[in-house]
């Protein structure tokens, strides 16, 4: 659905910023308390935290992360989750959300409806209140931007340093053709998984795949090593190959390193025990750099999505 309406009639500016900031409320219904919880005043109140608090932030932008194939409330939903993929990487739990709407005057109020009861279902699913936000006039434009605050689920918080030579390298789920598939809408975050990993010891370091898998793991290389990934076991999704696996982005799984000396059998047996729909791969592990096994991946040769480049 083109989120741009054929009339003005049709569009927020026949409401205004008053009547639409009410309309807001209506669409998302039990997941927007009252002030000062809520929206309708300068800043929102939230209760005190006594674990680590976490915060995130990214955009959905029309032209970038969707266009009028995806369904507005598909894309309500995605401005949620692949925040809550952040906040799955480090181990935690969501506890609430803004809001922040940049909108052409042009704008439909049907689009904008449907956009506010996707995200609305996923707080819902995930608990998360959404507790205000901002409206602003950008002519030509159509963004989307979630910051989410979030807790740690437990006194540990795993970050993507950490990880270590020989530590093995693990992903979640299957990787590549993300667009085609429209996985990079229709995934699932990794709260509970990302919880679980937090949790176990042999667990060094982590973060989600959303720029490509190449591109991303430069972020979870310990200094003066490379990463060894072996093709045949990157979990392509169907229809993806290797290059797809490695740059596509927008998978929202994760990758997390595991110390040299873990037992992995141990490790792969409690996650079947624990997730037994969501696949674990062993995709390869950290070595000297300029020592690449002949077998192994060259990831130079490969590149994940880049923002301004």
């Amino acid at each position: 659905m083109n989120p741009f309406a054929p009339s003005l009639h049709r569009s927020v500016s026949a409401l205004g910023e008053e009547n639409l900031i009410t309309a807001i409320r209506r669409w998302l219904g039990p997941v927007s308390p009252k002030a000062p919880f809520g929206i309708g005043d300068d800043c929102a109140v939230l209760p005190g935290s006594r674990g680590r608090q976490l915060i995130t932030v990214d955009p959905v932008i029309f032209g970038e992360h969707f266009d009028a194939t995806v369904p507005p409330g598909a894309v309500g939903a995605k401005l949620l989750k692949r925040n809550l993929s952040d906040l799955a990487a480090m181990g935690g739990r969501p506890q609430a959300a803004v809001v922040a709407l940049a909108l052409d005057p042009r704008t439909s109020t049907r689009w904008l409806e449907g956009f506010y009861r996707g995200l609305a279902r996923v707080a819902r699913r995930y608990h998360v209140p959404v507790v205000g936000g901002d409206i602003a006039q950008s002519k030509h434009a159509l963004v989307a931007s979630l910051t989410l605050l979030g807790q740690a689920t437990g006194p540990r918080v795993v970050t993507r340093t950490g990880a270590r030579m020989g530590d093995w390298i693990y992903v979640t789920g299957r990787l590549g053709g993300s667009l085609p598939s429209s996985h990079h809408w229709k995934f699932t975050p990794r709260l509970a998984e990302g919880a679980w990993l937090a949790r176990r010891r042999e667990v060094r370091a982590m973060m989600d795949v959303s720029d490509g898998l190449a591109k991303d793991l430069h972020a979870l290389t310990p200094t003066g090593a490379t990463p060894a990934i072996s093709a045949a076991a990157l979990p392509c999704r169907r229809g993806a190959d290797v290059r797809a696996a490695l740059t596509d982005g927008e998978d929202y799984e994760l990758v997390f390193a595991v110390s040299a000396g873990a037992d992995r059998d141990a490790l792969a047996r409690a996650w079947r025990r624990r997730f037994p729909r969501t696949r674990l791969s062993g995709i390869g592990r950290f070595v000297q750099a300029g020592r690449l096994p002949a077998e192994a991946l060259n990831l130079d040769d490969y590149r994940g999505f880049e923002h301004l480049r």
